[in-house]
């Protein structure tokens, strides 16, 4: 703006002195300026000297013309053009400034100008012409050198449930319960009905060749849409070889299911027992910092985390201290072909200290840094937990898991364990421990291969080249998947009708068993559908709180079929 201010002011100064001069003209050759100064001569050294200035003025002009400036004179009789707004930098109109001059072509070189005036072509950012291109359905801006890139991101997931249960019952009779006693009514009739279970939207790409950035927000949620929040907002340095360097807020590498894509899943949902180990220390939108290791058939990352991102508006109280925890990962490829791949690892987080909700002047038996672990039942259309450890109140945590997967052509099958533990605050208390683990499958009766990605060591849906078009004999890609799970947060629980024994945990044990069918309509849309069968396990950790016999089963068993629709790019 400064720049563009001074071509104004210049223009407008060459304008003034050009009409001084044609006055001063005019006056000199007047009758009444000849009777004042009659000597020829000096009426001559005046003439010339004023044509010799409107020369020069008529020389600056046409210089500005030939550099696309728009003069605020013109000629008698037409009216005067209007003056441009100044380009917006990186707006269409400086496209390609920054280039030099073509063969023939006069005036000033935008090189020159891009280096004189750095506060509009931004100083060290290449002002050359920006390439757009649809790849795999992913809208992409770049430079020609494709040091820098912008990519539009989006996901929609739709998801329409219904749940099969038996008929509710009163709460004399019918003793199902949900994860927390305050949610009864929803474990006796879970809400069938659709969920935008992701929406999200924002950009990513690269800037000078080495860095990699993601802005990313999701407007979804689980059982009711959440209000707009931070998804991914990080930053990350790849110019080390084998090196990746990350900050900002993202979900860090905790296991093989954590680690893929949402947008590429086998089923709806991840396995319960992954998504209790990843939020420990991990999970969506978590503050930290990661610096990953990768190389042609090995893999190793760690990560340093804080707290999640809380969304917009929320009325969330901040903690008196922010969690800390730590996660590391690591993996194998002892077989790795084009047709067979074998992948092995390990992972594990430790929560230094959880966050403290409490504060300094907390009354005695008040919970410091209370956790809870609990999960949904694989599918969120209603977002009722029914296991749940209930409120621990914890000095670490943490968790440790292995993991395992092979791939042959098409078919592809994995699995993980994971084993969780709790150190309480209180002492002469039993720290409870936990376990589960999940195994999954899939067969791609179209022919294709699920991808590996080197740069998470986890696997992604299938490549679908082309579109559904029964027109043509497309028919888009076909996929049928299997899965097993099973989480036990149960800790010394007793037996049933008697009370919880002291430091005991009765969580639940959750059992599933899910298969599903996906059709990849083209590489941005897919239908999926999943038909679970759930079993819950659970004693009633209290009579008097879940309105209960003492040591009542409160657990269920029930089906459900859902379908998702979806569209990522």
């Amino acid at each position: 703006m400064r720049f563009y201010g001074m071509k104004q002011r210049h223009i407008a100064r060459l304008s003034m002195t050009g009409c001084a001069s044609l006055v001063a003209l005019a006056w000199a050759t007047s009758p009444h300026a000849q009777t004042v100064t009659d000597p020829a001569a000096s009426r001559d050294a005046r003439i010339e000297a004023i044509q010799a200035e409107l020369n020069t003025l008529q020389a600056e002009l046409a210089a500005l013309r030939q550099e696309g400036r728009t003069p605020v004179a013109s000629a008698p009789g037409q009216a005067a053009p209007q003056v441009p707004t100044p380009p917006t930098p990186g707006s269409a109109a400086t496209a390609g400034l920054g280039q030099p001059l073509a063969p023939g072509e006069t005036g000033t070189s935008n090189a020159t100008l891009a280096a004189d005036h750095p506060r509009i072509f931004g100083a060290g950012i290449p002002t050359t012409g920006a390439v757009s291109r649809i790849d795999s359905g992913h809208p992409i801006i770049s430079t020609g050198d494709g040091r820098f890139t912008a990519s539009l991101l989006g996901v929609m997931q739709f998801d329409v449930a219904d749940y099969f249960q038996h008929a509710a019952g009163t709460l004399a009779t019918d003793f199902r319960r949900a994860g927390a006693a305050s949610n009864t009514a929803h474990a006796l009739d879970l809400a069938d009905g659709t969920t935008f279970r992701r929406a999200r939207i924002g950009i990513g790409g690269h800037a000078f060749g080495d860095f990699e950035y993601s802005v990313l927000f999701d407007f979804g949620g689980a059982g009711e849409e959440a209000a707009g929040h931070v998804q991914e907002l990080w930053l990350q340095y790849s110019g080390i070889k084998y090196t990746h360097i990350r900050v900002g807020a993202f979900a860090p590498f905790i296991g093989l299911e954590d680690a893929g894509s949402t947008n590429g899943m086998m089923f709806l949902e991840r396995p319960s027992v992954s998504d209790v180990a990843r939020g420990l220390a991990g999970a969506d939108y978590r503050e930290g910092g990661q610096i990953a290791f990768t190389g042609e058939r090995w893999f190793a990352s760690g990560a340093i985390t804080g707290r999640q991102v809380n969304t917009a508006g929320s009325t969330t109280a901040q903690p008196y201290q922010d969690p800390l925890g730590f996660i590391a990962r690591a993996g194998l490829l002892p077989i790795k072909s084009n047709a067979d791949l074998v992948h092995v690892g390990v992972h594990g987080s430790y929560v230094a200290h959880p966050a403290n909700t409490a504060g300094p002047n907390a009354a005695p038996g008040t919970a410091i840094s209370p956790l809870d672990l609990s999960v949904t039942p694989e599918l969120t259309v209603d977002s009722t937990r029914l296991i749940d450890t209930g409120s621990i109140d914890a000095l670490h945590a943490y968790t440790a898991g292995v993991e395992f997967a092979a791939q042959h052509r098409n078919f592809q099958v994995q699995g993980e364990y994971e084993r969780f533990g709790i150190e309480r605050r209180a002492v002469g208390i039993a720290n409870p421990r936990f376990d589960g683990f999940y195994v999954e499958g899939s067969w791609i009766i179209t022919g294709q291969q699920r991808r590996y990605n080197d740069g998470n060591y986890a696997f992604d849906g299938p490549e679908v080249i082309g579109s559904f078009n029964p027109k043509s004999g497309s028919y888009g890609v076909w996929e049928l998947a299997l899965r097993y799970s099973d989480i036990d947060l149960n800790f010394d629980q007793g037996v049933a009708g008697a009370a919880l024994p002291v430091g005991g945990v009765r969580g639940g044990n959750q059992k599933i068993a899910t298969a599903g069918i996906n059709w990849y309509l083209n590489s941005i849309s897919r239908v999926m559908f999943d038909y679970q069968l759930v079993t819950i396990d659970r004693l009633s950790p209290s009579a008097i709180t879940y309105q209960t016999p003492v040591g009542a089963q409160i657990g269920q068993s029930y089906s459900a079929g859902s379908l998702r629709f979806q569209l990522a790019f």
